[in-house]
């Protein structure tokens, strides 16, 4: 008997890609903008770590240059207030003789680089300047009451920065005191401006500003910026520097710079610059370096897009991957639903034909073998993927060199232990020796002269000379040991030694075989030490002039350190001449006398 049974058929459930797509790519999205975030802030980190850096190293760079200028700019009153011209100016009250000495100013002024040189008598009026033919001479102005004139005459020296009195430009006041303290004759002054550097520094990269304790700006790029503030100044600070006329009638407002952060200044036009400050040594004023970040946050944002669109392929490929293979989970779903619903009704067909007991079974046994290899034929591998990892790691560190002695003592290896120590005792009096040499050479030539033996000071000299001739490749030949001792003082004498072997080095510098001599002769009660080298000697057109102030042969040098020399040799009852070089370059000799 065949009977009928009547099943339902399952709706068929099909993946909706529209969805699926929509999701995919807010998803792909979303993975780009973290990506772009991640890669903009590392950009923008990295770029304010190398403008810090840049800035910090051309800050150091000028920090250098400056403390160069202003420690050759305060030797001149030092040298100038020897001069016997600014004494009989200051006691004769000539005209004419100040006259000549603001003419010498005047080129003294030319060849320094200095901005002003003046002579003031002890009243505070100026009697001689550099600018003695300018409308706005300094000769007859009062400058008793500048802080510069008091502290010179009550300490010797003063320094003090602020404007001029009369040219209302900022800079640095260099005074020191003609004579001695209970016998003032009057102070000479050396001003330097800022404003030669402003200009070397203009071609760098950045802008490079001096200020003051008080963030008063001394030098700046833009001229029109100078005695502006970096931020309003405090009235106590205001009425502070108005009673003692620092910076005369200057307003002292804000300007186009304004700090907007511990390392930030931001400009009038919106700038908004990194900067790095450090101290100028021997005053109270600092030295900043600008460097505006905009190029660099726009090359940031330059290289955060590039490394976006530069991974942007892979972010779509693994994307395209994601969405596969979820397509194919909904097609094997779909799949799976068709084939249970392909049963069912091959069941209720089965259902129908109950006449048919056993033709049915045998049907329902092989659409059971059926549905069986529908499966296997529907199931397909699954698609499976990974991510690579570093796994280079380091796998050994070297061990110290206080482990390989620990394994000496171990291995009972004394003798390399105690050669080792041996080496370092050796090396730490080698240091010691250095360090005393260098201590004593540092202090001031006191006490009383007497007998020195000039072996101790050629090996104080060469102590510290040594090792940069070695490393200048320079040949040295040396007297003999058992040298007499001679009258003098130690320190002065090897300073004037030191003097010669640094020029001859400097003459040597660039000379193929360079070479110094120095040899010891005895004329009757006087003992000569002469320092020869093979260099291109001395310019024939200077002569004897090397002595005198200011006079040099070397591009960079001051012309101080001969003279110098030559005095402290007079001052001991000796001279320092030229000589003829026996090498066929410079010589110069010491002459002492034997004790």
């Amino acid at each position: 008997m065949a009977f009928g049974l009547i099943v339902p058929y399952p709706a068929q459930v099909t993946p909706k890609p529209r969805l699926q797509i929509s999701l995919l790519v807010l998803l792909v999205l979303a993975a780009i903008a973290l990506v772009w975030s991640g890669a903009y802030f590392w950009s923008r980190r990295q770029a304010a770590e190398q403008l810090a850096e840049e800035a910090d190293l051309l800050v150091r760079q000028h920090s250098l240059l400056i403390d160069s200028e202003l420690a050759r700019f305060r030797l001149m009153p030092i040298v100038l207030g020897e001069y016997g011209d600014l004494v009989n100016v200051l006691s004769t009250k000539n005209p004419h003789t100040a006259v000549r000495l603001s003419e010498k100013f005047g080129s003294l002024v030319r060849e320094t680089g200095a901005s002003y040189i003046y002579l003031i008598n002890r009243d505070g009026v100026a009697v001689a300047a550099s600018n003695a033919l300018d409308d706005r001479s300094f000769v007859g102005q009062d400058f008793g009451f500048r802080p510069y004139f008091t502290g010179a005459m009550l300490d010797g020296k003063a320094e003090y920065y602020g404007a001029g009195l009369l040219t209302r430009q900022a800079g640095l006041f260099l005074a020191r005191r003609v004579g001695q303290s209970d016998a003032a004759s009057g102070v000479v002054v050396v001003k330097y401006e800022f404003g030669a550097l402003s200009a070397i520094w203009a071609d760098d990269p950045g802008r490079t500003l001096i200020v003051d304790a008080n963030n008063i700006i001394l030098a700046a790029p833009n001229t029109d910026q100078i005695l502006t503030t970096l931020a309003p100044l405090p009235p106590a600070v205001r009425q502070r520097i108005d009673a003692i006329s620092q910076y005369g009638d200057a307003k002292l407002e804000p300007g186009d710079y304004r700090f907007a952060g511990p390392d930030r200044i931001e400009t009038a036009q919106g700038a908004e610059m990194v900067y790095a400050a450090l101290p100028i040594a021997g005053t109270d004023l600092r030295i900043l370096h600008l460097l505006d970040t905009r190029p660099a946050r726009v090359a940031a944002d330059r290289r955060a897009t590039f490394a976006t669109f530069s991974i942007l392929p892979l972010l779509l490929l693994a994307g395209f991957g994601v969405w596969r293979q979820a397509n194919r989970k909904a097609r094997r779903a779909a799949e799976r639903r068709s084939l249970e619903a392909a049963v069912a009704q091959r069941t209720a067909q089965l259902r129908e034909e109950m006449g048919y007991r056993a033709v049915a079974d045998q049907r329902y046994r092989e659409a059971r073998e059926e549905l069986a290899q529908a499966n296997r034929l529907a199931s397909v591998g699954s698609i499976t993927a990974g991510l690579m990892h570093e796994i280079n790691q380091p796998v050994a560190t070297i061990r110290t060199l206080s482990e390989n002695a620990l394994h000496h003592l171990a291995a009972s290896r004394s003798e390399r232990v105690r050669d080792s120590l041996g080496t370092m005792i050796a090396m730490t009096e080698r240091i010691g020796a250095l360090t005393q040499e260098m201590r004593g050479f540092s202090r001031k030539g006191e006490g009383q002269i007497g007998g020195e033996p000039l072996d101790g000071i050629l090996a104080g000299a060469m102590l510290l000379m040594e090792d940069r001739l070695r490393k200048a490749g320079i040949r040295l030949t040396l007297p003999p040991s058992g040298q007499p001792s001679v009258l003098g003082k130690r320190v002065p004498l090897e300073q004037v030694l030191v003097n010669l072997l640094q020029n001859a080095m400097d003459a040597l510098e660039g000379h193929p075989g360079p070479e110094i001599a120095m040899t010891v002769k005895r004329e009757v009660d006087m003992i000569c030490l002469t320092v020869a080298d093979n260099g291109p000697g001395i310019d024939p057109k200077l002569g004897k002039e090397v002595f005198q102030p200011f006079v040099t042969g070397k591009p960079s040098g001051l012309g101080l350190g001969l003279g110098i020399a030559q005095d402290i040799m007079g001052d001991l009852g000796g001279s320092l001449t030229i000589t003829a070089s026996v090498l066929g370059g410079a010589a110069f000799t010491i002459i002492m006398r034997a004790a």
